[in-house]
């Protein structure tokens, strides 16, 4: 079979291709050029050029071809300029969950299928299972790098076309293989940003794309009582406690961004969180929960899973009991035991009473 692998320069995609080499499997791997904002001086940055290099010697030493695309216009299109305008929304966006939807699953995929491959492989922790002409996607056996959340938007002609060869590996296990295979990147640190935020930076990324915009205003309470002045109102996202610019003598949390006024609204009572569900947009479904049936969701990557309902004509989402920072813009994503039911995009909190 051939495969195209998705190599970032990371420790993880580097096993995948190797895994996949060793599997006996015809190997292209294939690295994104995806941005050219400056690298971070801190360690766990990706895709930059020394990522593309470690790649490239990945590839060599596995001796199987190795080329760059350049995806930077898609990229930007599809996330840069995405994080921007979901900010400038009064929203809180997730890049990676799109740079997978967009990107990887779709523009990649799309090129993989253009130089004959079978199928595309990531060193994503995911597993899939087929059954019956279809397959299902279930969480990587490795509970803390799990990275589900972020591949709820792969629509289901792609996920049969795709291979996660490490999501039955722990971190430990792919080092090791790492080290047995002799790569360059077997203890190398991991990505913990988000790759065209240099110092994971949101709000100097966006005044720089939108230097003309004045986006200061007043922070409220709920009363609309001005209690101070902010310089932009996308540095703040809902649930939000510390940098919000004021002192009150207690903790403040913000409950809600106004992008049309560019008021920030803060509470000191933490219950002003509190919401019974919430109402989804863009749903992509691998199996959609039943009407009435009670199935998990995370309402933010590490988040703690909520018992919920899912309503079948609206894609309304009732929460067993309640839940506390539901920030729209971010993603929403099912699971019934270690299966993925899919996810879509949080576009509003339903309030308690």
């Amino acid at each position: 079979m051939r495969v195209v692998v998705a190599m970032s320069g990371g420790v993880d995609s580097s096993v995948a291709a190797g895994l996949m080499v060793e599997a006996g499997h015809e190997v292209i791997g294939v690295h994104m050029r995806l941005h050219d904002e400056a690298p971070s001086e801190k360690a766990g940055h990706c895709c930059g050029f020394d990522d593309a290099m470690d790649a490239r010697r990945v590839a060599s030493d596995l001796d199987i071809p190795f080329y760059v695309l350049d995806l930077r216009k898609p990229f930007k299109k599809a996330v840069m300029d995405d994080l921007t305008m979901t900010y400038l929304r009064g929203k809180t966006p997730n890049p990676c969950i799109r740079c997978n939807g967009v990107l990887k699953f779709k523009v990649l995929m799309q090129r993989a299928l253009s130089l004959g491959a079978d199928a595309l492989a990531t060193g994503h922790y995911a597993r899939l299972v087929r059954e019956g002409g279809q397959v299902a996607m279930h969480t990587g056996l490795d509970d803390d790098k799990d990275q589900s959340y972020f591949l709820f938007p792969i629509e289901q002609r792609a996920l049969a076309k795709t291979l996660f060869p490490i999501g039955e590996l722990t971190k430990a296990e792919v080092r090791d293989h790492a080290e047995r295979m002799g790569l360059v990147t077997a203890y190398k640190p991991e990505s913990q940003e988000v790759c065209f935020l240099p110092d994971d930076d949101h709000t100097r990324f966006i005044s720089e794309q939108r230097a003309d915009l004045d986006a200061s205003g007043e922070i409220v309470d709920e009363d609309g009582k001005i209690l101070g002045f902010h310089s932009a109102y996308y540095k703040y996202t809902v649930g939000q406690r510390k940098g919000l610019g004021i002192s009150l003598g207690v903790p403040a949390y913000v409950v809600r961004v106004e992008a049309d006024t560019q008021r920030v609204v803060v509470s000191t009572d933490p219950g002003r969180l509190a919401r019974k569900g919430m109402r989804l947009v863009s749903p992509n479904w691998f199996e959609r929960p039943a009407e009435g049936e009670w199935v998990d969701v995370r309402i933010r990557h590490r988040g703690r899973r909520i018992r919920c309902t899912v309503s079948g004509d609206a894609d309304t989402v009732m929460f067993e009991g309640e839940a506390r920072a539901v920030a729209p813009g971010q993603a929403a994503v099912f699971y019934r035991g270690d299966r993925v039911l899919g996810g879509g995009w949080i576009e509003e909190p339903i309030a308690v009473g």
